[in-house]
């Protein structure tokens, strides 16, 4: 525990912000996972408009520093891997 007034303060502060950003991060591991579930049920289309939402999201939280920008970049890209791959296993 701080003892110093400003660090006790700065724990506070911190625990406010670890409350707003818990919700934002369960959201974005909850799209990965219905984009999973729609892939695994063959729901193509739907998948990619909850990709739409879910590629949205994680541009702002790589804007609002919940996550690391590059890390919102990386897993853009794997999903539309993911996607593009189950699409095209799917045609052929």
């Amino acid at each position: 525990m701080a003892n110093i007034k400003s660090s006790k303060k700065d724990s506070r502060r911190i625990e406010r912000r670890r409350e707003l950003n818990r919700p934002q991060k369960t959201r974005l591991r909850t799209l990965q996972k219905k984009i999973l579930k729609l892939v695994a049920e063959n729901k193509l289309e739907e998948a990619r408009e909850t990709f739409r939402s879910y590629t949205t999201y994680l541009d702002r939280a790589g804007k609002r520093n919940l996550i690391h920008h590059r890390q919102a970049d990386r897993k853009k890209s794997r999903m539309a891997l993911f996607l593009n791959k189950a699409a095209n296993g799917q045609s052929a």
